[in-house]
């Protein structure tokens, strides 16, 4: 057994479960509703309680208290473990390897535009960070008089503080004071993260007669502030799934964003207008929020990278699933981004007490290890699974990385339990976003396919959620027990998703729809660092054909690190780009509607 080198508050205990079994049969229970039957379907379930008991139990979340073995559990309502830094000693500011601030060979194939490559022109004189920002409005605004594709991804831009911010940043330049490689760089910020002077409007239709949607944010969040601390320039809000209650990104209220790679897919969410421009080559930097892969799902998609934090790093949010994390074009921009956007918050008593993720020596270091579940691998499809069966073999054989054969418990379980849990703390949210004295039902502000969701999530009883608890606790001690055993250099492999995209139904756009099995399907890689908030990172490792629609569809491999090992994960996704660019993965591939802002500031008039 291998001992950790922090030490942690809020450590479960190793303790390796017992009896693993695995009963990952796909059982279709969930009706699937869209167009006029999902309208009146909603209208009755929010009418009536037993209804929404019914679908409730239909769906699982009642039966997981059966369970045996789970008696003499201790719950566990919050996977948070801080690998705590010295405290008595200073904070230092980030610190960046001196390649993460070079760019990439101008002939590289498949190239996306880096930090480095915004710093270099603004360095040049070539452009500057106004002609930048000059460039992408036209193609971001959705209330000129003729919005672009592009445009679906964003919901809220203010103009004038965007130029003020560009024409701040393109001054530091003229004067050769740059704050840093962030500086000028420009970025959006997901629809339900506050940012000053903003409505966090969660992707649902604005109702100015509701004080919700008449609240401005005073203050930033904290790993924001210190992205425009650093000089990047916070473009506007981005679309998302409505509330965060699906992977696809499907939203009839503000316009589904468009999957630059095959536009008849859909472009992942919740965080869907970052994985939208992230692909599409608008922006080199998003910031999402990931309760069930969020983060992960719309970065896949779109070909690029995420990383979902371990839970609670960059602030502290009202979830036991959720975080704060960014999502970027490129490896090197992503350990950027996220060692900005980490550095804790002193004011507070949680996120505070973080010691910075160590980064793992180059050669030498920890042995790593690829921990494989076969069975949980066993459900992806075979055009997902074949680049990264590919993948795993060149980290075994190029890298040295040791294949080794884990088991999860209950995987089934725990995913019914994420779930239910998820959609309880939704159903707690959407209740407190309308007033006693509105006299309007908390329903009325979603969507047919959300208000049905939140009304099962209200039906989670206490004794369930000490269940899904208990459920939690195992497997976090089971996790604990594998970081032991194998040390911090393990790292639990799977793709990303099971299925290269999920193709759009031509009714989706009018009401939106409900395919629970779907949405389950989709988290079936993803939910595990949400369950048991340790950090994990998504990389492109090939493509697979599409079965409708021009383009093909990106292939993401997924790795969950230790708590706290956010740079180990970070490192291996450096690796992945390496594969795919230049190993065997086949290259880095570019959508066809791929915009080169940079070309466009420099005054080139084409597009891609």
């Amino acid at each position: 057994m291998t001992q950790p080198h922090h030490r942690f508050a809020g450590h479960p205990g190793a303790k390796e479960a017992t009896d693993i079994t695995y009963d990952l049969a796909d059982q279709a229970k969930n009706p699937i509703l869209r167009g006029l039957p999902l309208a009146i379907g909603a209208a009755v379930v929010t009418r009536l309680p037993v209804l929404q008991r019914f679908l409730y139990s239909n769906a699982g979340f009642d039966k997981l208290s059966a369970l045996p073995g789970l008696q003499s559990e201790c719950r566990r309502f919050d996977p948070t473990v801080i690998p705590l830094r010295n405290l008595e000693g200073p904070v230092e500011p980030p610190t960046f390897e001196p390649e993460l601030l070079q760019p990439q060979p101008a002939e590289t194939p498949g190239r996306f535009a880096s930090f480095a490559d915004y710093h270099a022109l603004y360095r040049s004189g070539a452009a500057t960070p106004v002609d930048v920002v000059q460039a992408l409005l036209p193609l971001i605004r959705r209330d000129v008089s003729s919005p672009t594709p592009y445009s679906r991804a964003w919901l809220d831009i203010h103009v004038d503080e965007v130029l003020a911010a560009a024409e701040a940043s393109a001054k530091r330049y003229a004067a050769d004071q740059p704050l840093g490689v962030l500086d000028g760089i420009p970025f959006g910020v997901k629809s339900d993260l506050p940012v000053k002077g903003y409505v966090s409007t969660f992707g649902m239709r604005a109702d100015p007669s509701l004080a919700f949607f008449r609240h401005e944010a005073s203050e930033t969040l904290w790993p924001v502030q210190k992205l425009e601390e650093a000089g990047a320039i916070m473009l506007g809000k981005m679309a998302q799934h409505e509330i965060g209650m699906d992977t696809t990104g499907c939203n009839p209220v503000n316009g589904t964003p468009v999957n630059f790679f095959n536009p008849r897919y859909y472009p992942g969410g919740s965080s869907s207008g970052a994985g939208s421009s992230l692909g599409a080559g608008l922006v080199p930097l998003c910031v999402g929020t990931d309760a069930g892969g969020s983060i992960r799902v719309p970065t896949a998609t779109a070909g690029c990278v995420a990383i979902k934090t371990s839970h609670n790093r960059t602030c502290v949010m009202d979830s036991s699933m959720c975080i704060v994390g960014p999502m970027c074009a490129n490896v090197a921009d992503l350990k950027i981004a996220y060692r900005v956007m980490a550095q804790p918050d002193l004011t507070d008593p949680v996120s505070g007490l973080f010691a910075p993720s160590r980064q793992p020596p180059s050669t030498g270091g920890p042995k790593k290890y690829l921990g494989l579940c076969r069975p949980w691998l066993n459900k992806a499809a075979p055009d997902v699974r074949e680049p990264f069966d590919r993948a795993v073999a060149w980290y075994e054989r190029e890298l040295g990385y040791e294949v080794v054969d884990i088991d999860i418990p209950l995987i089934a379980e725990a995913r019914v339990a994420h779930g239910a849990i998820n959609l309880a703390e939704a159903a707690e949210q959407a209740r407190l976003r309308v007033r006693p004295d509105e006299h309007v039902h908390w329903t009325s502000l979603l969507t047919p396919a959300n208000a049905i969701q939140c009304c099962v999530g209200a039906q989670v009883s206490a004794g369930d959620y000490l269940t899904f608890s208990k459920v939690r606790a195992v497997i976090m001690r089971h996790l604990a027990f594998l970081f032991e055993k194998y040390g911090s250099g393990l790292l639990i492999a799977s793709p990303t998703l099971p299925d290269a995209g999920y193709a759009i139904h031509p009714d989706d756009e009018a009401r939106g729809f409900t395919d629970g099995d779907r949405t389950i399907r989709s988290m079936l890689y993803v939910w595990l660092s949400n369950m048991t908030g340790c950090p994990s990172a998504t990389v492109p490792v090939g493509y697979a054909a599409a079965a409708s629609g021009q383009g093909k569809l990106p292939v993401g491999m997924l790795a969950m690190a230790m708590w706290g090992e956010e740079e180990t994960v970070l490192q291996w996704a450096e690796q992945g780009e390496r594969y795919l660019r230049d190993g065997p993965g086949g290259g880095r591939q570019r959508p066809q509607a791929w915009v080169d802002v940079i070309g466009l500031a420099k005054g080139d008039k084409t597009v891609n």
